[in-house]
């Protein structure tokens, strides 16, 4: 059982997340990429992760039987909020709204359709145990409104949140690295093995937590930088001369830029392909 946090409603204790999935015939999904957090105390390590809630109104997404979303409810911050899919969720999510009143709003929908950001309040963050199959989207997503958010705290597959962190010249190292490393600082800060989940993924996870750099890129700023990381690295093996010739004057852009065309887009650092994308958008290409 789950004793209530201080502050909260003494005479609800909440039944175990086991005993909660085996009610709610909350089986993981394999089409929904659900691996599930029961372990309470990994749940607070993960919850920890996100820093001093005091005050943040939290969002998480994909919240299942809602082990994350108990250490959230019970941390000190202002409110959380958890998108879910998964009608099967919604009804063990409804208990722990019933036992901890006012703590918790609940929304029935794919969180890549649902403006997270418009129907909570500032200071916002997002902590969430992501779906496997839709995290990298959400993350994409999420940064494209960066200025939007205090922080992001997301578990990942560990290879994806590697490539999240990654240094220029790095196996890991491509698009996602850049786009995320030009909005935020990014760091890995937990890792966890299979055995963590139920049921267990065939890989290790990662928590990153990002923190938006407080100098965000205009909307056509962004727009070029998109662009140019997409030829970059769709042909990461061939030389930036040949894997940019789709923008057009390719070998002028990377002399402008003063930017050897012979090399290659995983050699590249975050402060050169700002400088490229700026190059590309004072050419009117953005």
């Amino acid at each position: 059982m789950t004793e209530p946090a201080p502050g909260t409603d003494a005479t609800a204790v909440l039944p175990s997340l086991r005993d909660t999935v085996a009610r709610h015939g909350l089986d993981a999904r394999k089409s929904l990429g659900q691996h599930f957090l029961l372990d309470q105390s990994i749940c607070a390590r993960v919850a920890g992760q996100a820093g001093d809630l005091a005050g943040r109104h939290v969002v998480e997404v994909g919240p299942g039987p809602g082990g994350l979303t108990r250490a959230l409810v019970e941390s000190a911050a202002a409110h959380v909020t958890a998108i879910e899919l998964d009608r099967r969720a919604i009804a063990a999510l409804a208990e722990l709204q019933a036992a901890r009143p006012g703590r918790l709003t609940v929304i029935e929908g794919d969180a890549l359709r649902v403006d997270a950001a418009a129907i909570t309040e500032a200071p916002r963050v997002v902590v969430s145990n992501l779906p496997y199959n839709v995290g990298t989207a959400l993350l994409v997503h999420w940064l494209e409104e960066a200025e939007r958010w205090e922080s992001l705290t997301l578990m990942f597959q560990q290879e994806v949140a590697a490539r999240i962190v990654a240094a220029p010249d790095t196996e890991g190292y491509g698009r996602l690295s850049v786009l995320s490393q030009w909005r935020c600082e990014a760091r890995m800060v937990l890792t966890l093995p299979p055995g963590a989940f139920s049921p267990p993924p065939k890989v290790w996870s990662a928590v990153v937590h990002l923190r938006p750099r407080a100098q965000q890129p205009e909307p056509a700023l962004a727009a070029a930088m998109g662009r140019l990381t997409a030829a970059a690295f769709g042909q990461r093996r061939k030389m930036l001369r040949g894997s940019l010739k789709s923008l057009g004057q390719a070998e002028a852009l990377l002399e402008g830029a003063g930017i050897e065309p012979t090399r290659r887009a995983e050699t590249l650092s975050v402060a050169e392909f700002e400088i490229l994308a700026r190059a590309l958008l004072a050419r009117g290409n953005g």
